[in-house]
């Protein structure tokens, strides 16, 4: 079979080892020309690497190649988008367990998945965790999965987009406008949310967010029956207590996760683990020493008695809002970033109504965002400098004993970061420099 890999990144990578057999003949598809290709490999690099591809049995997209780069590219093959497959298809075709759960919404998925999973294993189950979350697909199969084992996958818009194979449970959070910017519009990007649940049968289970009425229109693509999580039957949060089908799981105020937002999360998890087992103890194992992932509202270090937060994967306005409301004291919060095409009107309004002292704005989007926040009447806003241990300096001399410094910014990174994860470890770093120069 001559199949082409579009895209070698790491998910082109784990392709190209799982297709790579004598009976294919494989093609890498890349914009980068100074790519280095497996010895073997036939190659087709550059500006034009998308022409052209009706020659081939099958293409494997890359989970941020639109499918419609690869139809514009390719007028003389109007079908061509029935020969595109993905790791995520064929992982969820040959996984050698049904048992399968995937989870998506717009924020929350890694925190939710990882809340399953460890709710999982307390229950004695064996998981696997990955997808847009650790382990890319098709790598997962290199674990040795069982057909009795779990498998958890967090899948974004970019995985589900042409998905064909839904998992058994699936599970769908907050959904608001994000990636506007690679989606032709919400109407598409919640069409992309819907594919998780769109191949379900009857014997399967489909879970929303209660509250969101987006994530209902989503998941009622399932024909399976709908169990919502916020609202009965699914998981509540009662006189500050989380239950669900009569028992108390524990009072919110013991969650070791920051914010009103991880209340929806681990209602969420609870949902979904419910179906699977009602094992109390499991879900008050893991809501006992599960305090958060990574740049994910981490707390980084207390200085001077101020508070630094790193909630750099908070990449829309609706995650500054949630971050800022999660914390009453006062803030200096850092916000902005890459253009996303995002309103930033609510998250004026959340800072000029949740205790903000000052915001740094940061970024391609300072501009956009100190005029929301003007129109609020708000105008203790600074214009933050070009490097991190800068703006970390800038935040350090606007704090005042008992204030939060909450770095949450809003926006995507680039242009000042590589992404999310360089924007997280620079501002720790710089915290932790400010830490080591007053114990000197």
């Amino acid at each position: 079979m001559k199949i082409a890999i579009l895209g070698f990144g790491a998910q082109g990578r784990s392709a190209y080892e799982y297709w790579n057999t004598p009976d294919n003949q494989l093609t890498i598809c890349d914009t980068n020309t100074d790519l280095e290709a497996p010895g073997e490999a036939s190659t087709k690099l550059g500006p034009n690497y998308l022409n052209d591809l009706g020659q081939f049995d099958m293409l494997i997209r890359t989970p941020i190649l639109h499918p419609r780069d690869i139809t514009s590219a390719n007028p003389e093959s109007p079908d061509i988008l029935a020969k595109v497959w993905s790791n995520t298809n064929e992982f969820m075709k040959v996984c050698p367990t049904r048992n399968i759960i995937g989870v998506t919404g717009t924020k929350g998925k890694g925190t939710t998945s990882t809340l399953i999973t460890k709710m999982l294993e307390a229950a004695g189950k064996t998981v696997h965790l990955g997808g847009n979350i650790g382990i890319p697909p098709l790598e997962m199969l290199h674990s040795d999965i069982q057909p009795d084992d779990w498998v958890v996958l967090e899948l974004a818009n970019f995985q589900l987009i042409d998905l064909q194979i839904s998992p058994h449970i699936a599970v769908c959070l907050m959904v608001e406008p994000e990636h506007m910017d690679w989606h032709a519009d919400f109407k598409e990007y919640k069409a992309a949310k819907k594919q998780l649940f769109a191949h379900q049968s009857t014997k399967d289970t489909a879970i929303f967010y209660a509250d969101n009425e987006t994530s209902r229109e989503i998941a009622s693509q399932s024909q399976s029956m709908l169990i919502p999580y916020f609202a009965k039957p699914g998981a509540v949060v009662e006189d500050e207590t989380i239950k669900i089908d009569g028992n108390e799981i524990c009072s919110v105020h013991e969650l070791k996760l920051l914010g009103k937002h991880n209340w929806q999360n681990v209602c969420a998890a609870v949902t979904a683990f419910w179906q699977i087992s009602q094992d109390t103890q499991a879900i008050r194992w893991t809501i006992d020493t599960f305090s958060g992932l990574e740049h994910r509202l981490e707390h980084v270090s207390t200085i001077e008695k101020v508070d630094y937060y790193d909630d750099s994967f908070g990449t829309t306005p609706e995650t500054a809002v949630v971050a800022i409301e999660a914390f009453e004291q006062p803030k200096i919060v850092i916000l902005g970033g890459s253009d996303k095409h995002a309103s930033y009107d609510k998250l004026a309004r959340t800072v000029v109504n949740h205790n903000v002292r000052s915001v740094i704005v940061i970024g391609d989007t300072a501009s956009e965002i100190s005029t929301a926040l003007k129109n609020e009447g708000f105008s203790s806003i600074e214009s933050g400098p070009q490097t991190m241990p800068e703006i970390v300096a800038l935040a350090r001399s606007l704090a005042q004993p008992g204030d939060v410094v909450l770095l949450s910014t809003g926006c995507a990174s680039f242009g000042l970061f590589k992404n999310y994860k360089d924007r997280g470890d620079q501002f720790t770093q710089a915290v932790r420099s400010l830490s080591q120069a007053d114990a000197r």
